[in-house]
């Protein structure tokens, strides 16, 4: 196993279709940790906010355990650059089916000169969104899309409508069916959109 990496994805790394061929991803619950809007700062493609998480007590949020082999850490890294690698302790992963998992993994939680919240400038992508649900759809359903919403602090941050001609590197096609009740479950918690 040395020659493998583990690490916990908590928003686009959920969706299969934004990761390295040939990984094994694992959904389950990372206990210790909230979710956040709060990485904010220049990227290739604009001002942007993305997602991190941070450690607090009693909160937890659904994701993957991914099992990588170690080869990819240095394109993920790179993938990862606003971020640092924070190691999971021992059984903070729980998942959602019996599955042979590591003691522990790593996370990537925001470094500290990116860690703030978003604002007009640095907006939420729509694309971007719309690839982390899709992510969640896929695995837990309607009701995962919802965890997610309601899990993940940080919907005042604005969000920008790129939905028809997508900034996010890793954007994904959804059909209008899904796109619409994202945008519904978005609305009852407050996202407004510029």
């Amino acid at each position: 196993m040395n020659d493998m990496i583990f690490y916990f994805g908590y928003g686009s790394l959920v969706n299969d279709d934004t990761r390295a061929p040939g990984g094994v991803a694992v959904a389950g619950r990372l206990s210790g940790w909230v979710r956040e809007w709060r990485i904010a700062g220049p990227t290739s493609y604009g001002g942007v906010c993305s997602l991190t998480v941070r450690p607090e007590p009693g909160a937890e949020v659904a994701g993957v355990m991914v099992r990588e082999h170690r080869d990819g850490l240095a394109a993920l890294d790179e993938r990862e650059w606003r971020y640092e690698r924070c190691d999971l302790a021992d059984g903070a992963f729980r998942s959602d089916a019996d599955a042979t998992l590591p003691a522990a993994g790593f996370v990537y939680t925001a470094r500290a000169e990116h860690y703030r919240w978003g604002d007009e400038d640095h907006p939420i992508l729509q694309s971007y969104v719309d690839c982390v649900l899709a992510g969640f759809l896929k695995l837990w359903g309607e009701a995962g899309v919802r965890d997610f919403v309601e899990t993940t602090r940080g919907w005042h941050v604005p969000i920008r409508a790129d939905r028809q001609a997508p900034l996010y590197p890793r954007a994904v096609r959804t059909d209008d069916e899904a796109l619409s009740f994202f945008d519904d479950v978005l609305r009852e918690a407050g996202a407004r959109w510029i």
